[in-house]
């Protein structure tokens, strides 16, 4: 029997693209590094994926290593489900700017669809997990739990003013103020706002999570998304993921 999913974000049933809030409410995404490897089907970063339906792990349709498993999300609706983040790593950068290259893959587990861009390797393939630089130049698989918080009220309001900044850069609402208060880069659910501006996808793809990038040596674990932001999408029906990484 597998261990029940933390508390998630509940579909909004309202949102037309990536651009409004999918889910609420808005979580923050805390890495809380584990002492035992994580095998319920809770959300992590690193390790390895505890699938929910038959293992599925990814290849890079340039080279055919498989990629790299960064973590594993929870998909909101009423039934358990997760969508399981893997990327190549071309010296050290990650994939994802364009989220149809291949080389970035959300699966969406159970009853998922497999993207038509992707490449899943034979039975039995298994690749490198997330890891962490070490001052020697050395390189240690981790694993994290990720708790899903609730913000303060006033963090809160400032996402909410920064997404709708960016709303009115784009010509889709009125003028605000530009935002001078927090923003958390971590989290799940909510409004969401890119480096950019805009989301890397269309709609009617829909905003999941966003995740920062980590790429100095003292960072907990090691991802580089080019000094920017990752975030996952899914489709409406809610089965089948994108990711893509955006920069200033």
């Amino acid at each position: 029997m597998t261990a029940p999913l933390a508390p998630v974000p509940r579909p909004t049933g309202t949102a037309t693209g990536p651009h409004d809030a999918a889910f609420l409410p808005r979580l923050r995404l805390v890495p809380r590094e584990s002492e035992q490897p994580i095998t319920a089907p809770v959300p992590k970063l690193g390790g390895e994926p505890c699938w929910l339906a038959g293992p599925a792990w990814p290849l890079s349709p340039a080279t055919g290593e498989p990629l790299v498993f960064i973590g594993q999300f929870p998909v909101p609706g009423e039934e358990p489900r997760l969508a399981y983040l893997f990327l190549a790593a071309d010296e050290g950068m990650m994939a994802g700017p364009d989220p149809e290259a291949g080389d970035a893959l959300l699966l969406v587990q159970p009853g998922g669809r497999i993207p038509s861009f992707a490449v899943i390797g034979p039975p039995g393939t298994r690749g490198r997990t997330l890891w962490r630089r070490e001052p020697d130049g050395g390189e240690t698989p981790v694993e994290f739990h990720l708790d899903l918080l609730p913000l303060e009220p006033e963090l809160e309001r400032s996402m909410d003013e920064r997404a709708a900044f960016q709303r009115h850069l784009r010509g889709e609402g009125p003028e605000v103020r530009f935002p001078d208060g927090g923003h958390v880069h971590d989290h799940i659910g909510g409004l969401p706002s890119f480096p950019s501006g805009r989301a890397e996808v269309p709609a009617p793809w829909q905003f999941l999570f966003a995740l920062t990038d980590a790429p100095y040596e003292d960072d907990p674990y090691f991802l580089d998304f080019g000094t920017g932001d990752g975030f996952g999408f899914l489709s409406p029906d809610g089965l089948e993921g994108r990711f893509s990484w955006d920069i200033p």
